[in-house]
């Protein structure tokens, strides 16, 4: 710093697009102090997702809501800011977008969406497929089926397996089921690089800038057959598909450029300079991953209505490929540096559905039982759950298959079957830990964030073994220890009715990596509570979910044993 004279201060906006809502962060480049920020839920269908009552697969969202969100969140946030005396808005020096994904949109020539057309808002395939739209099951699995045949150097980095929720099964199903939407469309849009170019003014989708995250993890790229999956291969699934991708892009960066400058227009709305760079978009969870301190080692969960996993490991080192993962793709989350995604379908949104149901969404009742299931302990009930009630992300990437209750009796309670739902999503989530355990990822740090961050929904010691956290206020669900209180209750029986169940099922997957198993390794290390979870789910009815981002502060580190 010179002498005699004061370091200008500097600041960073971030704009979420989420699940519900967009929100906005005004943040300090020298401290990480979050000085301003404002959230918009989105005012279409139900909490901001359209849906179909004939259709429980269907999610859809109406574009329109992101522009209101820029419109309002951004201006509010940077007003929020000006209390601070250090903040001026000519002290911003840059713009962060993330964004859920996969939720590609169709847009016109122009690089506008087809919903804001008025010939196309009543259509729904019109509107931006959102990340949880599993409309594409039949999709997914032709294209799964393809690539095993005929290119399955296409799966390899993926898993295995393709999903409904990624961006070629969703397009694919559009044309199938409105081909007229496809037919409209001059291209496709992952909503990460949508809102970069539409705050740098771009109006020609070919000119967009688009980031290797959604483009790796998603859409099949990847530079060693040259990008995107050959045109030979995408014609296999549909000939208008391979001359889709004449319409897409050449090449896919990582966050290391930005992705376009803000133009005059928004600069206006927004009381900014013009020209401020605008980083690379990237999925929420994997930007969340960047500001959770990723490294080496470090597990980050990103939880709220799903969770949405991530790691790294060095670029430098060879990587043997993971069935069952949602990608290993370089420069993912940090350059140098492979990005891994896992994650669980339904994590905020299994007790949100218990909250609404079970509770009939009354708080009381709520409160109730969440005191109730505190006093359990870990495995007391003798119940087991499987958290597949929006299928299974990983490992066996399957949204097809539901959720389960083992174990039940007369004298069953339901803050018993709460816990159960708890227990369920911890043992989930270890079995990703361990998948990727098994194939030479080491995970030896668990951090915890995201849109239900101050109080995740679940955690669990996933090896076995307590850790330090600084949950302050969350909610630990340490599942582990549930074989010796099952042997105490003589219900053992219900764990091995699971697991035949399971095993019946042909989920081999689930077992080998952990996955519900009903004993632990180490049981006497095990915490045995469960905090009230009333919070969590006023945020849950709220609409708050792990697309909303991840805050200053709302993280939970719990150390993993070997």
């Amino acid at each position: 710093m010179p002498s005699g004279s004061l370091m200008r201060a500097t600041f960073t906006l971030g704009i979420d697009f989420g699940t519900n809502s967009v929100r906005a962060v005004v943040v300090a480049c020298r401290d990480g102090r979050a000085i301003g920020t404002h959230v918009v839920p989105y005012r279409s269908g139900e909490q901001g997702v359209l849906l179909d009552a004939r259709d429980p697969h269907l999610a859809r969202q109406d574009p329109a809501d992101y522009f209101e969100g820029l419109r309002v969140a951004v201006p509010r946030a940077l007003d929020a800011a000006e209390a601070d005396p250090a903040f001026s808005r000519s002290q911003v020096i840059g713009i962060g977008v993330d964004a859920t994904g996969s939720t590609p949109l169709p847009v016109d020539a122009a690089n506008q969406p087809l919903a804001l057309d008025p010939r196309w808002k009543p259509r729904l395939a019109a509107h931006a497929w959102l990340w949880k739209d599993h409309t594409s099951a039949a999709e997914a699995a032709e294209i799964t089926a393809a690539a095993r045949t005929h290119a399955p150097e296409l799966l390899a980095p993926i898993g295995g397996t393709y999903s409904s929720e990624w961006f070629w099964s969703k397009i694919w199903h559009c044309l199938r089921v409105a081909p007229e939407v496809f037919d409209a469309a001059e291209s496709w849009v992952e909503l990460a690089d949508f809102i970069p170019s539409v705050l740098g003014g771009l109006t020609q989708p070919r000119d967009i800038v688009r980031g290797i995250c959604a483009a790796g993890h998603k859409a099949l790229y990847d530079d060693a057959w040259g990008g995107l999956p050959p045109k030979a291969f995408l014609a296999r699934l549909d000939p208008k598909l391979a001359a889709l991708r004449d319409r897409l892009y050449e090449r896919a960066w990582p966050a290391d450029r930005p992705a376009a400058r803000l133009s005059a227009a928004w600069a206006a709305t927004f009381g900014l300079r013009e020209g401020l760079p605008i980083a690379m978009g990237e999925l929420d969870a994997h930007y969340g991953a960047v500001g959770a301190g990723v490294r080496t080692g470090t597990f980050v969960k990103i939880i709220g209505t799903s969770t949405c996993d991530c790691a790294i490991a060095p670029a430098a080192q060879p990587l043997p490929d993971i069935p069952g993962i949602c990608g290993i793709v370089p420069g993912s989350i940090l350059p140098g540096y492979y990005g891994l995604e896992a994650g669980q379908s339904a994590v905020g949104d299994l007790l949100k559905w218990w909250v609404d149901v079970a509770c009939e969404g009354r708080e009381a009742l709520h409160t109730l039982l969440s005191d109730e299931a505190a006093r359990l302990q870990p495995g007391e009930s003798g119940l087991l759950a499987l958290d597949w009630n929006n299928g299974n992300r990983t490992v066996l990437v399957d949204p097809r298959l539901t959720g389960l209750l083992v174990g039940q009796t007369l004298r069953t309670t339901r803050a018993e079957i709460y816990r159960a739902l708890i227990e369920a999503t911890a043992f989930g989530a270890r079995a990703i830990v361990e998948r990727l355990h098994e194939y030479g990822v080491p995970i030896d740090r668990v951090v915890c964030c995201g849109g239900i961050g101050e109080e995740p929904a679940v955690h669990a010691d996933l090896r076995g073994r307590a850790g330090p956290s600084d949950a302050g206020g969350r909610i630990v669900a340490d599942a582990g220890a549930r074989g010796r209180r099952e042997r105490r209750r003589g219900r053992r029986r219900g764990g091995r009715r699971l697991r035949q169940l399971r095993d019946g099922a042909g989920a081999d997957d689930v077992g080998q990596a952990g996955g519900l198993r009903a004993e632990p390794r180490r049981a006497g290390d095990l915490r045995r509570s469960v905090r009230p979870l009333s919070r969590v789910a006023r945020q849950l009815r709220r609409g708050r979910g792990h697309d909303d981002g991840a805050r200053d502060g709302d993280e939970a580190v719990v150390g993993v044993g070997e």
